[in-house]
């Protein structure tokens, strides 16, 4: 799951548990192991790991990364300012089920070293992270504020209407025109953003415009989850058939 910046979860079945190796580790169920290098041995060191894992040998071995809270030290103060909510009582609920502690330094780390474009995003990445930990240990934080790390959601309403609203923690499992039993996946975990709530006279959201619609305006899509509008002509993957 990618947020088309700079936040990536990645979530394996069960029957993947120790079949798999890489930058990830090897989901065993003991994160001591994690640092396997590619020769299965397992290192300390965060560079011997990561060099270990290149695709090309071509790429030159990645250096030591100086503290960017030391070569930046114009944006220590700010960083931690911000990165304090972490520890703040906005998470207090949340701090006896997950460390916050990790989740802050990098905070502090990843804010110090954002100093070229951007630097809210690593702020506000480093954040959501903590408050989606928190989210799937069953505590959820309503932590984002007009100015903090603000999500508007009102770009998706149409003019004069008001469908889309921010859910912190998810939303439950909506019918679209591609799921319209609106059945979904239980391994995927609530995730927070913008969800729009479909009238009944519209209760079907259409992915592809993002627009609530009626089944009949949903159309149809083939097996490859093109879609098509209602009375378009579909290419057919046989010869002499539409």
């Amino acid at each position: 799951m990618w947020d088309k910046r700079t936040s990536l979860f990645i979530k394996l079945d069960s029957k993947f548990k120790g079949e798999v190796c890489g930058l990830c580790g090897n989901y065993d169920g003991n994160g001591n192991n994690d640092f396997t290098s590619r020769n299965q041995e397992v290192v300390t060191e965060a560079l011997a790991f990561g060099n270990s894992w290149k695709v090309s040998p071509g790429c030159p071995d990645a250096g030591v990364v100086k503290d960017p809270c030391t070569s930046n030290p114009h944006r220590q103060s700010w960083a931690l300012k911000r990165c304090s909510i972490i520890t703040s009582p906005v998470f207090q609920d949340c701090h006896s089920k997950v460390d916050p502690t990790p989740y802050h330094d990098e905070c502090v780390m990843d804010s110090c070293a954002c100093d070229t474009g951007g630097d809210c995003e690593c702020f506000c990445t480093a954040v959501a992270a903590y408050a989606q930990a928190c989210n799937e240990a069953g505590t959820c934080i309503h932590w984002r504020t007009p100015d903090i790390c603000p999500l508007f959601c009102d770009f998706y309403n149409p003019d004069g209407e008001c469908e889309w609203h921010y859910q912190p923690c998810g939303y439950p499992c909506m019918k679209t025109c591609l799921n319209p039993s609106g059945t979904c996946s239980k391994q995927i975990p609530a995730l927070e953003g913008c969800y729009p709530k479909c009238p009944s006279t519209h209760p079907y959201l259409e992915e592809g415009t993002m627009k609530c619609v009626s089944k009949e305006e949903c159309g149809c899509y083939d097996l490859n989850g093109q879609h098509f509008n209602t009375g378009e002509v579909m290419p057919s993957n046989k010869n002499c058939y539409t």
